[in-house]
């Protein structure tokens, strides 16, 4: 399991943005690199460069995937029939962390692959533990009766930061939502701008 030991937030300021568009980002009042030398000022970046924030960025938003599990997203998406780029992101999507995330059950990404480990999370009236998981189109999520008075899921609908997109269905009431379709690269609201172009060339390089 990966389980990532460093300040989640440190990530917007090397990444030079606010991830996930939370309020309390320290992005949000201190726009340079974290360390000593953060506030050096940057040379142009070269193309390298580009792709490889690209990539950070994308993985980074996504929360505990390791770069062997993002690398085999990307080889299964250039595998696929199609658009890779919109593979790549309606593969991404369809994880169920990113999908108990998007329903608004818990506050961040990372509190959703926890809770899903935790057994609180039931994916056509079955217990699935695996934040990996793949959803399909017209699975049911549901977090479990014994788990719907949790302050963390009683508190999360209300957050303002974000909406819960139209390609999912939520009643936050029985805190049961669906899966209705995989999305588009454009329909991901995605708080700061995402170039999986750029992803694509750097693994392609």
């Amino acid at each position: 399991m990966s389980k990532r030991v460093r300040s989640k937030y440190k990530i917007d300021r090397r990444l030079g943005c606010n991830l996930w568009g939370r309020p309390k980002s320290p992005w949000n009042m201190r726009e340079y690199g974290p360390g000593e030398h953060g506030q050096r000022r940057r040379g142009k970046m070269s193309d390298f460069g580009l792709q490889l924030q690209a990539k950070q960025r994308l993985k980074g938003y996504y929360g505990n995937i390791t770069e062997k599990q993002f690398r085999r997203i990307y080889e299964e998406a250039v595998r696929r029939r199609g658009d890779t780029i919109e593979l790549l992101v309606g593969l991404l999507e369809q994880r169920l962390d990113t999908v108990v995330y998007r329903l608004k059950f818990v506050p961040t990404v990372f509190a959703a692959r926890q809770f899903i480990n935790h057994g609180h999370i039931r994916v056509n009236d079955k217990r699935v533990n695996i934040p990996s998981y793949r959803v399909k189109e017209g699975d049911v999520i549901e977090v479990r009766k014994q788990s719907r008075e949790i302050p963390m899921v009683l508190e999360s609908p209300e957050l303002a930061e974000r909406d819960v997109p139209e390609y999912l269905e939520v009643d936050h009431g029985q805190m049961r939502g669906r899966f209705v379709r995989t999305p588009s690269f454009a329909e991901v609201p995605y708080p700061v701008q995402m170039e999986p172009n750029l992803v694509i060339e750097y693994y392609s390089r």
